[in-house]
């Protein structure tokens, strides 16, 4: 049996992991699934100041109030910076990280980071004009508009994105990570969702200073060839992915 802390991407609460928890506790995990502050049923905490440091605390109180141990940490997407930031301060706590289609950022760059300037720019503009300088709206989730990442989403399934989904604070994406130097020794595993692993290695390989930091003797490395949402796309092959991460220890 392993011990699951699952923390959801943006807009979203512990009830997307509903159809990959269920599977996992059928195979006799013990499963944790997050909503951090300013989300879903939390949402009544979203506030200016909710950043990476306060979803990361977020988790850190999971794990600790639990007394968990040997937690394969796994975080979808935006979670990327939280997960991250929590594994740094209690690395005596965690088994594996699980990144699924997303990675770590290098000290110094935030998650709004990984977009182009182009595209940073338009979301700025967004949360300037449509969420009161502070929060990201909810996508509309269109797939004509989104179709790698929206591939495998039913018309069912997109609408209650669109109906459960948060405004999320955008200090989670404007804040930088701050990681130690040297970093934990904590196993790493990328689940490569929307971006093939032979280009995530070439990016690495090249020097792209997020994706060099997705390569070393810490990482492992799986292929679920979905949209960039698996816990809706592809939960039960998404849980059998992870139950197989557990046994590497």
């Amino acid at each position: 049996m392993a011990t699951f802390v699952l923390v959801p991407g943006y807009w979203l609460g512990a009830w997307a992991w509903d159809e990959v928890a269920g599977p996992l506790r059928a195979a006799g995990h013990d499963v944790h699934a997050v909503t951090l502050a300013g989300m879903a049923e939390r949402k009544g905490e979203a506030a200016p100041d909710v950043d990476v440091d306060t979803h990361a605390a977020d988790i850190v109180e999971v794990i600790e109030r639990g007394g968990l141990t040997g937690v394969v940490l796994v975080a979808h997407s935006g979670a990327n910076m939280a997960a991250t930031a929590a594994a740094d301060r209690i690395p005596e706590r965690i088994a594996r990280v699980v990144y699924v289609d997303t990675g770590p950022m290098p000290s110094g760059l935030a998650g709004i980071d990984f977009h182009d300037p182009q595209a940073r720019a338009a979301l700025e503009k967004q949360v300037a004009d449509e969420g009161e300088g502070w929060l990201i709206p909810v996508p509309p989730f269109d797939p004509a508009d989104d179709p790698v990442n929206l591939a495998g989403l039913t018309g069912e399934q997109l609408a209650v994105m669109r109906e459960r989904g948060t405004p999320q604070p955008f200090g989670t994406a404007t804040q930088p990570a701050a990681r130690p130097d040297p970093l934990p020794d904590t196993p790493r595993t990328l689940v490569a969702c929307t971006i093939p692993l032979a280009a995530v290695r070439q990016m690495g390989e090249e020097g792209d200073p997020i994706f060099a930091g997705m390569t070393g003797p810490t990482w492992t490395y799986r292929e679920l060839p979905t949209g960039h949402w698996p816990m809706f796309s592809a939960p039960r092959e998404l849980a059998a992915l992870l139950d197989e991460l557990a046994a590497l220890g």
